[in-house]
This record gives structure tokens, C-alpha cells and sequence, in this order.
């Protein structure tokens, strides 16, 4: 039995996941966390820190860290990277005007070792408001397509919008991406019998 194999057995006893939560300062981050998890989003603060939630889905428990996006933090990003299974990048798909500075930093991100072959689950948050980019425009924009180093996938939503439970797409999309997280990595990390 390979070490590979070992390590597999032994993350499947875990059946948790680490999952990082970045991306710019007011694109959603923690508004969409609050979603998952049920928490009411009326009144939401900058995160200069960071937030930790754990929550239970599709049998895993997923320890989702939400770090602050403001540019002076940027730095302290890579402090969260250790054992980190999944990234989930935040865009704000109507401030077309960091559209470039979010690439940027996407890109930069996964060029960290310690990132390296996490899943990546980008979430083009903010759909419902007017002049919002489609996730085309963002996955053309964010230059996804020349990503090869990890799986990905690109999900459209809005965090403000309705409840989780309702009917509202942009909502059921928030537990379609949770859903792609939880699949990838657990194909990739977990045996699957």
C-alpha cells in the first residue's frame, strides 16, 4: 500500500475539508458565508481579520475560512494557506473598474505552492445588480480557461438576494458551488469505493 493510498485512509476518517474563502474587499465574502450557513446578512461590517465557520454538507464538515480583502491585508493571505483543500474566489461581477486587480491577484494565488491543486470554485457574486458582467464575461475577463494547474469552475450568484432555501437561482447556485467543492475534492482526496 503506497503512502498516497495511507494518507487517503486516514483523511477519510476525517471527512473534513479546508476551504479558503478570498477575493477584493466588497465582493461578498462574508455576505455569502452568512448565506450558507443561514445567518442573517442585514448588517455586514468589512472583515479586517477573518472568519471561520464549520458547517456540514453532503457529509463532509467544511471549515471555511473568510479572510479580509483590503489591499493592505493582501500580504497576510498567505498566512491561511497550509492544508488548504479547496479556494473559493469571491467576485464582485459589477465593479468592472478591479476586474484587472482581481485577475491579478486570482493569478498570483495560484502560482502558491501551498495552494497547489486545491479546488477552485469562483463565485461572480452580485448578478442582480444592473451592468453585472455574465460568468462568460467574468471567466473571459479572469483569463480561467489558461488555468491548468487546478480544477475549477465558475458559478453565477447573489448573495443579497433571497434565501438559500428559496427557489431564487442565483441563491441555489451558492449550494451548487458548495456542492462542486464537496465532489472535486473528495474525488481527489477521499477513496471513493
Amino acid at each position: 500500500m503506497g503512502l498516497l493510498t495511507i494518507l487517503k485512509k486516514l483523511r477519510e476518517k476525517e471527512k473534513e475539508m479546508r476551504v479558503l474563502m478570498l477575493g477584493l474587499d466588497n465582493a461578498g465574502k462574508t455576505t455569502i458565508l452568512k448565506r450558507i450557513t443561514g445567518e442573517p446578512i442585514a448588517s455586514i461590517e468589512p472583515t479586517l481579520g477573518f472568519n471561520i465557520k464549520t458547517l456540514d454538507h453532503n457529509g463532509f464538515t467544511l471549515n471555511v475560512w473568510d479572510i479580509g480583502g483590503q489591499k493592505s491585508i493582501r500580504s497576510y493571505w498567505r498566512n491561511y494557506f497550509e492544508q488548504t483543500d479547496a479556494l473559493v474566489w469571491v467576485v464582485d461581477s459589477a465593479d468592472r473598474r478591479r476586474l484587472e486587480d482581481c485577475r491579478a491577484e486570482l493569478h498570483a494565488l495560484l502560482l502558491e505552492e501551498r495552494l497547489a491543486g486545491a479546488s477552485l470554485l469562483v463565485f461572480a457574486n452580485k448578478q442582480d445588480l444592473p451592468g453585472a458582467l455574465s460568468c462568460e464575461e467574468i471567466q473571459q475577463v479572469l483569463q480561467l480557461d489558461e488555468i491548468k494547474t487546478h480544477h475549477w469552475s465558475i458559478v453565477p450568484c447573489s448573495a443579497v438576494t433571497g434565501d438559500v432555501d428559496a427557489a431564487d437561482e442565483f441563491n441555489v447556485n451558492l449550494l451548487k458551488g458548495m456542492d462542486w467543492i464537496v465532489g472535486d475534492v473528495a474525488s481527489r482526496i477521499y477513496l471513493v469505493d
